[in-house]
């Protein structure tokens, strides 16, 4: 038996956190600026931008990164599977430039870590198999459940951006019904095609 590296995405962006944290620790923290976003952004200074998608690798300890990386390794590589590789990792690009960018926008805190990507995994899974017409009985759930909470939770002063998970989980079922209704379409198409 060997070792299969299945979802290289999901697997690359983990070890790469686990890098940058460890990294980080070993340098004082002297790479935190690289890895997370702040609440203001200068737009004359080019070292700003990268971070709009680079926070998503940032982790404030172990703990905060197990946390994040316990569902990302449970529900990635079953979404990887499914959407593909590339259509992952342009899912999570652009979940961290939004959460990041609206975070500068709207937002007095900084922003750091896979939260945001989490929720999105979170809510895509809960739509993998969409059909047309019907919004899964488990994406209403899931909202409830975890978005409920994130709401609630904001409603309190911690240093969480629930923000951020909200976001996510928008994205993540923006993603969902999209790539369904794709799915969808291509499917009629298909059969339309065999019509003839």
């Amino acid at each position: 038996m060997k070792i299969d590296y299945n979802a290289p995405v999901v697997l690359t962006y983990t070890i790469v956190c686990c890098i940058v944290l460890l990294v980080n620790q070993l340098l004082g923290g002297a790479i935190t600026y690289f890895v997370s976003v702040g609440p203001s952004m200068n737009i004359f200074n080019i070292l700003d931008y990268p971070r709009l998608v680079t926070h998503v690798i940032g982790h404030a300890n172990w703990e905060h990164l197990i946390g994040n990386f316990t569902f990302i390794l449970l529900l990635g590589p079953i979404l990887e599977e499914k959407y593909s590789s590339g259509s992952l990792l342009k899912m999570i690009l652009f979940t961290a430039l939004v959460t990041g960018l609206l975070n500068i926008l709207l937002f007095g805190n900084g922003l750091l870590g896979a939260s945001g990507i989490v929720f999105m995994m979170i809510l895509l899974s809960s739509i993998v198999n969409v059909k047309a017409g019907h919004i899964p009985l488990t994406f209403i759930l899931v909202v409830i459940l975890f978005l409920g909470k994130e709401i609630t939770n904001s409603l309190r002063p911690d240093n969480i951006s629930q923000f951020a998970h909200i976001l996510g989980g928008i994205c993540g079922g923006v993603f969902g019904f999209y790539k369904g209704k794709v799915k969808n379409q291509k499917n009629i198409s298909h059969k339309k095609s065999h019509l003839y």
